[in-house]
Parts: structure tokens; sequence; C-alpha cells
């Protein structure tokens, strides 16, 4: 027990305030029972342990504790709650919840067991909790955290501290906007910079680029290996056929998938070709894209494949392709808040209204021409002139 304390303090005073992510504010802490769900590396951890620091003075009031750590290999968390509570602990804050075997069953007897308990908990991105898993979703509040915006990259850097822009307000007033804000700060360079390593918040602890590429090719390989079979029953075989799927991935975005070319590569049926998709897509590592279609088939094959952020692609890529690095950003970007759809006039149909065509400053309207509500997202400019926006300012977006 001690060396969970130990550990606890550790961490705590190791853990800095000055700057909260965008999900902070917007979470109601009050609740009872809190998950935070998010890719590896995205913050998680440091959320909680910044919530502990800032809200709790007396800090025997609460308690962190990561579920993977050795001490539960003999010890059920159960058996921690019962000291905890005797010993005046209110708040519970459980990290790497999907570490933990029937994590789902035994939180829920905790939150019953203990009424006056408050338990907050990160988890995979991967982690899907329904009805079937100990009812415990009807008791639960459950946040998603991204990764960084590039308005987040420029505010954490302190190159600047800009205002979260809704996409109405971009489409509307780009040029208005993109002129206050470039007339302060180039934003180009920043950008170009958070394209290849500005994505995930450990970018600070890096010390160069190779660095920061090593330590994002770990959290994938951990993501693979041990967060997806943490959370799905899967074999040996499976973990490397993902492995490989992502890496032919790797070589061939943007990537417009032969469901049969790639069964054949991996050896393996249609079906099972799908599920991996899907778990890739569920670990934040792909973006699946489809057409805006009805019914089973918008749950077949993507029409499109991308990277789930560009840092990524920087990352796994031999070499990233422009047009696919701008593409991979604004779905992004506009993922967290909108619907991203493929569509075969553009390149992208948001919240199925609008029309994106994304590409460099020189990119016309030819393929968009006569359709309402499209616009030309164009990268390598500062400023836009009527429905031709600028890429980078669709990073302001959370």
């Amino acid at each position: 027990m001690e060396t969970l304390f130990r550990a606890y303090n550790r961490r705590l005073e190791d853990t800095k305030t000055d700057y909260l992510r965008y999900l902070y504010n917007s979470i109601d802490w009050s609740e009872r029972l809190i998950g935070i769900k998010g890719a590896k590396g995205v913050g998680k951890t440091t959320m909680l342990l910044q919530h502990i620091k800032i809200t709790f003075p007396n800090r025997t009031e609460a308690f962190y504790v990561s579920l993977d750590n050795i001490w539960f290999s003999s010890h059920t968390l159960y058996e921690l709650v019962e000291y905890l509570h005797s010993h005046g602990v209110t708040h519970l804050f459980l990290d790497e919840v999907h570490k933990y075997q029937n994590w789902v069953r035994e939180v829920k007897n905790i939150y019953d067991d203990y009424p006056k308990l408050h338990i907050i908990f990160t988890g995979s991105s991967l982690l899907e909790i329904d009805h079937a898993e100990g009812d415990l979703s009807r008791r639960l509040r459950i946040y998603m955290l991204q990764g960084l915006s590039f308005r987040e990259y420029l505010d954490i850097t302190g190159c600047a501290h800009l205002p979260v822009l809704p996409l109405e307000e971009i489409l509307s007033n780009h040029m208005q906007l993109a002129s206050s804000i470039t007339s302060e700060v180039k934003v180009i360079p920043y950008f170009e910079k958070y394209l290849r390593t500005g994505h995930y918040p450990f970018f600070l602890e890096t010390g160069s680029e190779e660095s920061y590429y090593e330590r994002l090719q770990q959290v994938v390989s951990t993501v693979i290996e041990n967060d997806i079979p943490a959370v799905e029953n899967i074999e040996y075989e499976t973990i490397q056929k993902a492995k490989r799927l992502l890496m032919i991935l790797a070589q061939s975005v943007p990537f417009t998938p032969n469901i049969a070319n790639l069964c054949s590569l991996l050896a393996t049926t249609r079906n099972q070709l799908i599920h991996l998709l899907s778990l890739l897509e569920r670990a934040a590592l792909i973006r699946q894209l489809h057409a805006d279609n009805k019914g089973l088939k918008a749950l077949g094959k993507p029409d499109k494949i991308l990277f789930n952020n560009t840092n990524l692609m920087h990352a796994l890529c031999t070499s990233a392709d422009a047009g696919t690095v701008r593409e991979s950003f604004f779905s992004a970007m506009m993922s967290h808040k909108h619907t991203i759809k493929y569509s075969k006039q553009g390149d992208l149909q948001v919240d199925g209204r609008y029309i994106f065509e994304v590409g460099g400053k020189g990119k016309g309207f030819g393929q968009i021409a006569d359709l309402p509500e499209s616009f030309i997202v164009a990268d390598n400019i500062e400023i836009g002139f009527g429905n031709k926006i600028p890429l980078w300012i669709f990073g302001l977006s959370y």
C-alpha cells in the first residue's frame, strides 16, 4: 500500500497546472462517476493529477492510482477502496482502467456500495461501455479527450493565446479573423511545425523531432500490443495482422482500400479485415471515411482511409504525402465537433451540408464550382478570400 501512496505523491509533485486542456472546464467534476477516454499520450493522466492539485488543498481527501500498477497483481481494487474510504478519501482517480480485468463490474460495485465516493477514471479510446457490462453506462458521464489542436499548440508554447472559433464563424468571417491573427503572429511556420510534432503534449518532453517520433512509435506499439488485447479478446496472430495492416496503410496513404487485395496480403477474411480497421480507428490510429450512404452499406468498407493525425503520418510514413497531410489535419480538427464523410465531389463533407476541397495555395474551384455551400481549404496561405479559406484557421476550432 505504501508504494501506491509514494507513487501518488511523486506524480502529484511533478504535475504542473499552468496549462489546462480544452476539456478541463467542460467536465462536470461534481458527478459521482466520470470517465475520460482518449488516445494514448493525449494527456488524460495529467488532467486527473491537475484536478487533484487544483481542487484538493488537503490531498488526503483524494487518491490517484494507475490500475496497471504491479500492486494489483495480488490485490483488488475493492480492497484498496475499503482502505481509502476508512481513511477519509472522498474522490478516487483511476488511471488506465482497461488494464484491470473485470474493471466494469468492480467499479459498478464500488459505486453502489460507497454512495458518497466520487470515482473519476481514464481509459483507452477503444473502450465501449454498454448496458451488457454491469449496467455501468446509465451511471456514467463520459468524455473524450482529443490530441492538441493547433490553437492549443500555439497557447501551450506561448506563441499566441487565441479564442476557439466555431465552424460557422470561420466560414462567414475567416478573412477578418485571419487578418487580425496574422497581424500579431506569423502562423505558417508554427503550423508547419505543429503538423510534424504538435499533436501530442509529450512534444514538450522530447528534445528533437527524432526523439518525438521514436516516442510516438513506441506509443503505437503499446496501443497495438497491449491496449487492444486489454479491451478485445484477440489472439497474437490478430495483433500481428493489425501491425502489418497499419504499415501497409503507412506506405499507401491516401488509401482507397481494395478489400480483396488487403485480405490477400494479410491472409485474412473480409470480416476480420473490417474488424481490424475498426480496431485501428477506435485506437485513434486511423480514420475511416465513408460516403453519405445509409444502412448497411455505410458499415462496410471505407471509401478512404487517413491517419488519425498528421504526426502519426510523419512518424510512420517513409514520405508523408502533402495532400493527405492536409486532409488528415482538416479531418482531425473537424471531427471533434462535426460529422466528417467522404465526398465524391470535393474531398470531404461536413455535417451532411458543407463540401470542402482541400489543397495547396493554388487550388481552384473547378471540382466544386456549381455546388452550394462549398469551400476551398488552402494550405500555405495566411489569409483567404471569399470561399477560399486558409487551412490553419480550422485548427482553432477547439
